[in-house]
């Protein structure tokens, strides 16, 4: 597996579990788009968030993850995205995707109700069994990044991280980023966390993903 920085005796598991476990995506849906707690959809079913900072190709990545070019829009105006939007599995899963965070443009009072609304969501869904925060890798690893997963720690929010764009940098800039984030996460003594890397030439990174993510429900 290509994770950056993964606990070892969880790869070990994937592994020996990749032969039986095989998550292939036959269908994947949209449901609805809410702004308030009492609009989310409640079907009982299994979780995954997608978290992100804007502009870092999350609609993207879950486009190529469902192979549904259409399924997340991806828009032109980083702040758009405002909606918690969620998305249906196989009929088995569902992924949230959760509004952006960090984006100059928005008032500072606008930009806190939608983090408590989030951290609510996050703290309270019963059924979200994973979020990834998704990092930026063309740049180095930014304040409010490092803030949000502290966030997480304070919160005891179960989550991973996904570095995207791996294919816009050179191997001195990774390696840089790779230093710095790794640094920050021993601070805060998150030495198990799982890093998955990915980009839009390599889709090995796909199966890893979804492998991870049956994995965990």
């Amino acid at each position: 597996m290509k994770e950056i920085y993964l606990n070892k005796r969880k790869i070990h598991i994937c592994l020996f579990m990749s032969k039986t476990i095989k998550m292939k995506i036959t269908s994947a849906e949209f449901i609805k788009s809410a702004s308030k707690i009492d609009e989310f959809p409640e079907l009982n079913l299994p979780e995954i968030a997608f978290f992100w900072r804007s502009n870092v190709w999350k609609s993207s990545l879950i486009n190529m993850l469902t192979q549904k070019k259409n399924l997340a829009k991806c828009s032109k105006i980083p702040w758009k995205t405002k909606l918690f939007n969620f998305f249906i599995i196989n009929g088995s899963r569902i992924i949230v995707d959760l509004p952006w965070y960090g984006y100059a443009k928005v008032w500072n009072n606008e930009k806190k109700q939608w983090l408590d609304l989030i951290q609510q969501f996050l703290s309270t869904r019963k059924n979200l069994a994973k979020t990834f925060l998704l990092i930026d890798w063309n740049i180095t690893p930014q304040k409010i990044d490092l803030e949000m997963i502290q966030c997480f720690i304070n919160d005891e929010i179960n989550f991973s991280i996904i570095i995207t764009k791996i294919d816009k940098t050179n191997q001195k800039t990774r390696s840089k980023n790779q230093k710095l984030l790794k640094e920050e996460l021993d601070k805060k003594w998150l030495t198990n966390i799982e890093i998955f890397n990915v980009d839009n030439l390599h889709w090995k990174w796909r199966e890893e993903l979804l492998l991870f993510i049956e994995w965990i429900i």
